[in-house]
């Protein structure tokens, strides 16, 4: 069985106080949970506070992004290595945010990918499609798009080494989730997609689902045979939510 992952994306909120309180509860609050892994990943800037107060604990720390290069003369970038010298277990690639603002396509969330994977970092990757794409019905062309771009330049062996995050773009920050059919069919849709590479690599590897994951529906969300766990966005920045969430993983194993 796949162990559950429940990793928070603080995206661009909170101070250096508000980071080092919510890392606090989140300690406490999961410092019992042996069945499920837990991450957080703060902007850029409190990395190391994730480092002082999280490296004696169970909760594992990662970026919201990394550089598709590996170092140089590129203003504002952040490297894989960089990461890996604050301890940084995961960076996220392909967040919509990330292609709907900064223009990532494709072909640059597949090099983030192999940069992180070069370093020792667990990337997860973000693949989802947005409302006028559902309702086009190419929901499964957007993310099987999104997931061949490692699969073509990595291999299906490079799946081995990150995580997938399910992320409606529909449903992230807006309040509305997809209901656990809706987000089983597409994480079933891309085991699948994988596993007509290789079996071994699709069954081991775990698919998030993320979207206005929050206590209320993580129980339902979590018990559909190919979710894995959560990466969290709003619910991530609240302790007693996040925990609340982690606990749900925690029972569905």
């Amino acid at each position: 069985m796949r162990r559950p992952l429940i990793a928070g994306n603080w995206k661009m909120n909170g101070s250096k106080i508000d980071a080092e309180e919510l890392l606090r509860g989140v300690i406490a609050g999961v410092a019992d949970m042996n069945k499920v892994d837990v991450a957080v990943c703060p902007p850029f800037p409190y990395l190391y506070v994730a480092e002082q107060m999280l490296a004696e604990t169970a909760v594992g720390w990662g970026s919201q992004d990394v550089s598709r290069e590996e170092g140089g003369a590129f203003t504002g970038q952040t490297s894989a290595a960089m990461l890996t010298d604050f301890g940084c277990r995961y960076a996220i690639v392909g967040h919509s945010e990330r292609r709907q603002f900064n223009g990532e396509t494709d072909s640059i969330v597949g090099r983030k990918y192999a940069r992180a994977v070069a370093e020792g970092i667990i990337p997860i990757l973000c693949v989802g499609e947005t409302l006028e794409e559902r309702e086009s019905g190419k929901t499964e062309e957007v993310v099987g798009n999104h997931i061949d771009a490692v699969i073509n330049l990595s291999g299906v062996e490079a799946l081995a080494h990150g995580v997938v995050a399910y992320e409606p773009v529909w449903a992230i920050g807006t309040g509305v989730t997809a209901t656990p059919d809706q987000a089983q069919e597409v994480h079933a849709f891309l085991r699948a997609r994988v596993a007509a590479k290789s079996r071994e690599v699709a069954d081991q590897l775990r698919i998030l689902y993320g979207g206005s994951m929050k206590p209320g529906n993580a129980v339902d969300l979590l018990a559909q045979s190919d979710i894995d766990g959560g990466l969290i966005g709003g619910a991530a920045l609240k302790a007693a939510d996040f925990v609340s969430i982690c606990q749900a993983a925690q029972s569905s194993v």
